[in-house]
Order: structure tokens, then sequence, then C-alpha cells
């Protein structure tokens, strides 16, 4: 059998979320041996990174590392400042759940990190289609950042090539869905949530909690959310 250190390295950014778990899984059956990095930065609830932590120990990361980062410093989303409620339904525009600059920072660090382990691939779980309007899930933004580690790296200067893999950019959420059951992926250790309580149960109503009830719908499999009221799920 191939061992770890016969196999490529890769970092895989990892919320606890329904995306960023089927990517994990994904990066493994394509052989890379991942590391999987989570950042708590100041959202709103700590049960998507006890998510992140069920989940890298499941899918058997290489190592889990969770970095503290404060963007509740500057405030500016629904999930980093409690002053700002979150929405049930997104609306037009670039909704207030968008984080200023949110994945440009995780992905720096996720570069810095690939880096010192020598590793050329990074995985993120970004999606274009059933997404919130959040300009850092576009194909541009990867294909940009992309460009940027090879440019501002010691690695990439000396002819290391990064690649920035988005798996999921363009699947729906049912395609993801069933992507992952395929992968054994259990769904029910994921968060995702805006506000799920301290016990990891969703609201129900907001966006992320709306777009993964619709999924599972989409995917024809059942739904093993966790939510505070049962009978608050949203298929609207």
């Amino acid at each position: 059998m191939t061992g770890e250190t016969d196999r490529k390295k890769a970092v895989v950014l990892l919320s606890g979320g329904l995306d960023s778990a089927t990517v994990l899984a994904m990066a493994q059956a394509q052989g890379f041996a991942c590391d999987a990095l989570s950042l708590d930065y100041g959202q709103r609830h700590l049960a998507e990174l006890n998510a992140a932590r069920r989940v890298a120990q499941a899918l058997g990361a290489v190592e889990h590392k969770v970095l503290p980062l404060s963007l509740d410093a500057i405030g500016g989303s629904a999930l980093t400042d409690h002053s700002i409620e979150v929405p049930v339904q997104g609306g037009e525009g670039i909704p207030v759940t968008y984080v200023p600059a949110r994945n440009t920072v995780f992905l720096s660090l996720a570069l810095g990190w690939a880096e010192v382990l020598g590793a050329c691939d990074l995985f993120v779980g970004v999606n274009a289609v059933d997404y919130s309007g959040y300009p850092d899930c576009r194909p541009a933004f990867i294909e940009a950042f992309e460009h940027l580690a090879n440019l501002a790296t010691k690695a990439g200067v000396e002819g290391q090539r990064f690649h920035i893999h988005a798996p999921l950019i363009h699947m729906s959420k049912g395609e993801i869905i069933r992507e992952g059951t395929r992968l054994g992926v259990d769904y029910g250790l994921t968060v995702s949530c805006y506000q799920a309580d301290a016990a990891g149960r969703a609201c129900g109503h907001c966006d992320s909690c709306r777009l993964r009830a619709q999924g599972f719908a989409q995917a024809g499999l059942p739904d093993p959310t966790r939510y505070r009221n049962p009978n608050d799920k949203s298929m609207e």
C-alpha cells in the first residue's frame, strides 16, 4: 500500500460545512495526502470548528490545524458582527453574510502552510452555482489567486508550480451531495448554518440552511441536518 510519504501533499481549507467536507474527500480520492486548515476567525459560533475537527478525523486528514484569526475585529459582516442580523433571505446584491476578503485571507494562510509543507496543491470549496453572490467564489478569483501564488512565493519563483483546486465551482448543491455520499462523507458531522447553536443545531431559515435543504432534496437523499426546531427546515 502506498504510504502518506509517497503521496502528493495538499492543503485543504476545511470549514466544517458540507462543501469543504466534500472537497476533502475528493482530494483524498485523487490520491493526495491532505492536511486540513480551519480558521477561528471570530465567526458567530464555534460549532463549525467542532464540525471541522470531526470531519478531519473521520476522513483521515494527515493533520488538522486551527489558526486563530480575528476578522471580527474589523467586522463588516453578519457572520462576524453580532450587531448585524443574519438575513432570512439573501435579497439583491452581495448579502451582509459576505465576510470582507475572507477567501483571499484564508487562501493566503493555506498557501503559506503549503509552502512550509512542500505542498503544491491547495483545495477550496468555493461554488459559483448554488452560492450567495460572494465575489470570492467566482472562477476569476480562483484563477487570479493561483497567478498570485506563483508570483509571490519563494517556491513559485523557484519553479514549484502551485495549483488552486476548486472542484465544486460548477456543481449544484445536489451534485455536491451525491458526489460526497459516493465518497463516503457523513454529512451528519457537518454544520452549514450561519447561526447554529452551541450544539451545532441549525436555524432552518438562513440562506445556508435553505441551500443545504434544497441540495438534499435535489440529490434525493435524506437530510441528516439537526435543527433546533425540526419544523423550521426551510425549503423556500
